[in-house]
This record gives structure tokens, sequence and C-alpha cells, in this order.
């Protein structure tokens, strides 16, 4: 069966139309946005289990993270991503005394929360290369105090917007 000159071409179009979408697609999650699924309940009750988020993997390629940034990162030991909160910067030193989340020896003003942090932690300097983050689920997260601040360079990116399901769609902004 011969095509017509127009049918190939119209065809070839077609062609070079899904191969572009799925390249351009390829590289906007690399290097641009990815979806991730909330796993666990650590972050509740600003993050939902198996909510769906998009994580903006640009953003800090021109800026580190910022205190109450919601990040995406690869777990210290498992194969997974974990969503947690940033609570301590580079080059600071951080302390749970009492339950009070400590600083460089002030208190961090956490309006996000709706329960307690509990016990001591610290004090830790965390390095020029790494964060300390914690979930808002603070009596059920594994975090920084389990495990460490974590290294920069294991943050996917920044935790922008829930979009799915429909119903729960927001925007993640800086709650510090």
């Amino acid at each position: 069966m011969a095509f017509s000159m127009k049918t190939r071409r119209e065809i070839l179009d077609w062609i070079f139309s899904i191969c572009l979408a799925i390249i351009l697609s390829l590289l906007i999650r690399q290097f641009l946005f990815q979806p991730c699924q909330v796993k666990m309940s650590s972050m509740f009750p600003t993050l939902k289990e198996n909510e769906m988020i998009l994580v903006n993997k640009l953003e800090y390629r021109l800026h580190q993270p910022k205190r109450g940034d919601i990040v995406v990162f690869h777990s210290p030991f498992a194969k997974e991503s974990y969503v947690k909160r940033v609570i301590g910067l580079p080059g600071e030193e951080i302390e749970i005394r009492n339950g009070v989340v400590l600083i460089n020896g002030e208190k961090v003003e956490e309006s996000y929360l709706t329960t307690e942090t509990r016990g001591n932690y610290g004090p830790v300097q965390i390095s020029l290369s790494e964060i300390f983050v914690m979930g808002d689920n603070r009596g059920n997260s594994m975090d920084s105090r389990e495990f460490g601040p974590i290294l920069l360079n294991s943050v996917i990116g920044k935790a922008t917007m829930v979009y799915w399901p429909l119903k729960d769609y927001k925007t993640l902004a800086l709650a510090s």
C-alpha cells in the first residue's frame, strides 16, 4: 500500500511532534519539575499521606534552601525520597531543649506545627554542606533527629504545590 506524499509528510510530522513532546517532558522532569508522592504522615497536617506534590528542581540551583522550606531529598539510608521541612541551615547550631527548637540559642517560631516537639536533642553544629530537616508531625517523623543533618547535594528540590487529589490543591508557601 503506497501513501501519498502528503500522507507521508503528515505521518512524519506526527512522529516528530510525539518524539519532541517525549524529549521535552523528560528534560523538564530531569531538570525543572518532578512529581512526588507523600508516602508517610510525617508532614501532617501540612501534607497528607498519598498526596501528590510538585517538586521544583531548579530552585536550589539558584540559591540554598531557606528555613521553613519543604524539601524532597534522597533518604540517607534507603532508596526512597523523604519530604521534610528545613529547620537548620548550613553553619548553624541546632538544639532541642525541653521540646523547644533553638537555633544558635534562639527559639524558632514554628506556626505550622499543631503538636509539640518533645524531648531534647543536641546541640549539634550543622556543617556548611548540610541542612537539618524535621517533619511537621514531630511525634511520628523519622528526620534529622534520627539520621542527623542531610547533605545539600542530597536535596532533589523544593515542594511547591499539592496537585492531587484536586480537592486538596494548594501552594506550599514559606511558613516561617
